[in-house]
């Protein structure tokens, strides 16, 4: 297998896993609804209304990835949603450590990473529009 090759497979392999990892938290927030979300836009001043971009967030963005169309795109829009995560919902753990020793906040940086790195890498070969 070349390099090129095997480039192209690692990024199907990162863009499949954070998909389908952030599609779970937005089918849950499709199921569940973004009442509790709406709150806290709101709790800060936003217009409750910015809560709906959660689902741009976790069910369009992963899509895009999942499919490897526009998938910078919507690795950017998972990096900008887990930035408004942070910011609003776990600003208080920024610091903290788990039982484990780990970063408190680990899921969610793991989130954010991994999208600026495929919004910076693209898609690879295996996706609709893939470069």
């Amino acid at each position: 297998m070349n390099q090129n090759t095997q480039s192209d497979l690692g990024k199907l392999i990162l863009r499949l896993t954070l998909g389908a990892l952030v599609l779970l938290h937005g089918i849950a927030k499709l199921k569940g609804g973004v009442s509790g979300i709406e709150g806290m836009v709101a709790a800060y001043g936003l217009p409750s209304v910015l809560a709906y971009g959660v689902l741009v967030g976790e069910v369009l963005a992963p899509l895009l990835l999942i499919a490897g169309f526009y998938a910078r795109v919507g690795a950017l829009l998972i990096a900008v949603n887990m930035l408004f995560a942070l910011a609003l919902a776990h600003m208080g753990q920024l610091g903290l450590l788990n039982e484990q020793g780990g970063w408190a906040l680990e899921l969610q940086g793991m989130f954010l990473g991994t999208a600026l790195a495929l919004a910076l890498l693209g898609p690879g070969r295996y996706g609709i529009n893939g470069r």
